[in-house]
């Protein structure tokens, strides 16, 4: 997934990604110290609350930070940006950047012009950034904000060889399914929790005048990760692992069960809202959107995707937790998945003002800005779960924290990005080749190997 959010593992971590336990998350979702110390004659910010983090001034320093991050996100991550200039007197520039973006970082860095931190959407990115010697390992001060406010698992994502490269500073559950409780009530329908009651569920918003579903097909990201929570659920972790690290391939009959289930969806006459071509062309703000806009009457009444929808929600009439709901992706196997995903600040410029924003990203601080403004979701455990906005995200915040390290991250953002992250191609362009031809399981299982093969053996 590339979240609006997306994600990023070394081949050791990558088995750190997550489920939630799926009767905790079920209940998730229905259920509505002192200022720090100077240290080495550094002039330090009192801390304004009792347990925050102490920052170094920095004035008159200058600082590039670099994401796709856009709209309302990238808004409400420049509020975080401009409270560490007010703290530091650094000054902060946001850098827009493209999918992927360890290319758009590679021809920055040819140009002599790297940002000072990143922020990377996949595990594999960062392994990347390491293995071209890009990034700049942590310092103390990061690595103990670290230690202080995150559960192992999430730290170890971070690492490459044993070292700590990034802070997980954005999370995402990614296993979520939204809907407009207007039209399941006017079709009287009711939350599923297995994949034959979501299709009978589906048939019976179907019936009642509305499409099922919505499906930013636009955006490869939101097909890959529709397979992750089938895969997880229907074949288990220990495949999850197998196939995220492409120690089983794609041909392996696990992955042609996953694509049939899907094709009950995909492949369903008249349940995806604009046929296959519409969600092709549909790209995943206006997926979340279309669910939400058109009174009892939109183009869809569901939209699977993350967390941070609600960011999408936002843009329109409904409020969360009351005109747009939410439940979690329905169990396929034994067990409802949770597939986990996030954007670690990596630095790559070392310098004490990039080590300081990193520490300060580690910390509840920097978080607790962005939680209150809405659609985020923080792994860092220290977070007060009041802070963010209304009661559902709430219960989602909750259900992460107390999920410690039993997740699973996302397998694409595990992937090479050539494979798992690159738009027109590798998983990308192979599900949206199946989103319109659901009906060729055998041709999308070798073209997504073929894919992988040459991905995971060149390692890019």
């Amino acid at each position: 997934m590339r979240s609006t959010s997306s994600t990023i593992r070394t081949r050791s971590a990558v088995r750190t990604a997550a489920v939630v336990a799926s009767g905790a998350l079920a209940l998730s979702l229905t259920a509505c110290g002192g200022g720090g110390s100077k240290s080495d004659g550094e002039k330090t910010t009192p801390s304004p609350t009792a347990g925050t983090v102490s920052l170094p001034r920095l004035d008159g320093q200058n600082l590039e930070v670099a994401a796709v991050w856009t709209g309302a996100e990238q808004k409400n991550f420049k509020a975080v940006l401009a409270e560490f200039e007010k703290r530091t007197g650094a000054k902060v520039t946001f850098v827009p950047a493209q999918d992927p973006i360890i290319n758009f970082l590679g021809s920055k860095i040819a140009g002599g012009q790297p940002p000072d931190v990143a922020m990377l959407p996949q595990p594999g990115a960062i392994k990347q950034a390491v293995d071209k010697k890009w990034a700049k390992p942590l310092g103390a001060a990061a690595q103990a904000e670290l230690a202080k406010n995150y559960s192992q698992g999430w730290q170890d994502i971070g690492k490459v060889g044993g070292k700590q490269y990034g802070v997980y500073y954005k999370a995402a559950n990614k296993s979520l399914v939204w809907y407009n409780a207007k039209v399941f009530e006017n079709a009287g329908a009711k939350e599923p929790k297995t994949w034959q009651e979501l299709l009978s569920t589906a048939q019976t918003v179907y019936d009642s005048g509305v499409t099922p579903f919505s499906v930013g097909g636009a955006d490869g990201w939101t097909l890959t990760d529709w397979f992750e929570n089938v895969y997880l659920s229907q074949a288990g972790p220990e495949k999850y692992d197998q196939l995220a690290q492409h120690k089983i391939k794609w041909t392996d009959p696990s992955v042609k069960q996953a694509l049939t289930t899907l094709a009950q969806v995909w492949g369903k006459k008249d349940f995806v809202a604009g046929g296959a071509d519409g969600a092709l062309q549909t790209e995943f703000p206006a997926s979340v959107t279309q669910t939400f806009t058109g009174g009892d009457q939109p183009k869809a009444g569901m939209v699977y995707e993350g967390d941070f929808v609600q960011v999408n929600i936002g843009e329109t009439k409904e409020k969360v937790g009351a005109g747009a709901k939410v439940f979690p992706f329905p169990a396929v196997g034994s067990a409802s998945p949770v597939v986990s995903g996030g954007d670690a600040a990596v630095i790559f410029k070392d310098s004490k003002a990039s080590q300081a924003l990193a520490t300060f990203l580690a910390s509840p601080d920097a978080a607790t800005i962005q939680a209150k403004l809405g659609g985020y979701l923080s792994p860092n455990k220290n977070v007060p779960v009041s802070a963010y906005p209304n009661p559902v995200q709430q219960k989602i915040a909750k259900a992460l924290i107390a999920s410690g390290d039993n997740f699973r991250f996302d397998m694409s953002d595990q992937a090479p990005q050539a494979f798992g992250g690159t738009p027109g191609k590798g998983e990308w362009k192979d599900l949206q080749d199946f989103l319109k031809n659901p009906a060729d399981i055998a041709g999308t299982q070798a073209k997504l190997e073929k894919d992988a093969a040459a991905a995971y053996g060149s390692g890019s």
